[in-house]
């Protein structure tokens, strides 16, 4: 067990319940919970680190494919431009004069065959791209259910501890046992975060009109709001053709992030929208901290944080930024340090 958190229960326990042996087995319990937790863990980040390399290099071959193509495609104009040249017969029959226009047509014989290679290339590496997938995804959900396990059981044995030691326990103590309540709770999200981005875009997902001014409304209500932080719609938001529940953790993931990065005595986060031709561009802008402009980038990747937020997850703007992917459209930022920051992203309309 760690032995902080054991130095802690100990510490915060009458005298005689430390010499019980009901403790010693309630330690026990919650240290094995604690290093299945712990491997569990690491082993879903190392398999997410790893599945993510083998995307990529996928992705860099099926661009590698599409310019080869490219060039396919351009070389096979070109022939055709010559042939127009020669003004070959309909009927194909050529003499000796015409051995020439005999070579270009063998020639979009070679490259027809090419394009045949490469397609069969490509769709045999766009099924292993599925199948690995397909498999992160079941891992992702395999891992996360014997997360889920210990942490009940750390839950479960906390309540026990809670309702039958309370009039024994001092102030000190009871604290302790919320501490460890309320990190259960946080690794409990954690984990609700992971399989929430492993299933982004898996499934196709049914679209229909979504109001996104009500939406944005609804997380108001039901997202905790400081006093002293104030949430404005600059515009009425459109209707959007999407996922209702897709479209809601888009926008409060962002509303969330500029919650906890909000350093001023009076916050303001202002939410906006234009028409930009087929897309809605939306914004939300804070008065924020502000992010260093080498960060831009590494924000939307999983598991990075700006810094050691105990109510992050680091996995939120990931989110924030598949769904966007799925949706078409694309999201950028500006920011200055100690003035505020204000995300970018454009959805089809």
């Amino acid at each position: 067990m760690n032995s902080l958190l054991k130095r802690q229960i100990r510490k915060y326990l009458p005298k005689d319940l430390l010499v019980s042996k009901d403790i010693e087995i309630f330690l026990d319990a919650v240290d094995r919970s604690y290093y299945n937790f712990e491997e569990q863990f690491i082993m879903q980040q190392r398999a997410m680190s790893i599945s993510s390399e083998e995307l990529s290099i996928a992705n860099q071959q099926l661009k590698q494919e599409a310019n080869a193509q490219k060039e396919v495609i351009n070389k096979l104009k070109r022939v055709i431009d010559t042939l127009k040249f020669y003004e070959l017969p309909e009927n194909n029959s050529f003499d000796n004069s015409d051995i020439d226009g005999l070579k270009l047509v063998e020639l979009i014989d070679n490259q027809t065959k090419e394009i045949v290679k490469i397609n069969k290339q490509r769709e045999k590496l766009m099924d292993e791209l599925a199948h690995q997938n397909q498999e992160l995804g079941d891992y992702a959900h395999m891992v996360s259910h014997d997360l889920k396990s210990p942490l009940r059981s750390i839950e479960t044995l906390t309540t026990w501890l809670k309702n039958d030691y309370h009039d024994k326990l001092d102030d000190n103590g009871k604290k302790s046992i919320n501490l460890i309540r309320n990190n259960v709770e946080k690794l409990d999200t954690l984990i609700n975060g992971i399989l929430e981005y492993s299933t982004i875009g898996k499934n196709q997902v049914e679209l229909y009109d979504v109001n996104l001014d009500q939406l944005v409304d609804y997380i108001q209500d039901t997202i905790q709001v400081p006093d002293h932080i104030s949430i404005v719609k600059k515009v009425p938001l459109p209707i959007l053709k999407g996922d209702k529940f897709r479209l809601q953790q888009l926008f409060q993931n962002i509303i969330d992030n500029a919650i906890k990065y909000n350093d001023k005595p009076s916050g303001i986060i202002e939410i906006g929208v234009l028409s930009k031709n087929a897309f809605w561009e939306f914004f939300v802008k804070d008065n924020g901290k502000g992010i260093e402009k080498s960060y831009f980038n590494k924000i939307f990747k999983t598991f990075q944080k700006l810094e050691n937020n105990p109510e992050s997850t680091g996995i939120g703007l990931s989110i924030v930024k598949k769904i966007v992917n799925l949706y078409g459209g694309k999201i950028w930022l500006t920011s200055k340090i100690n003035e505020g920051t204000t995300f970018y992203f454009t959805l089809k309309k």
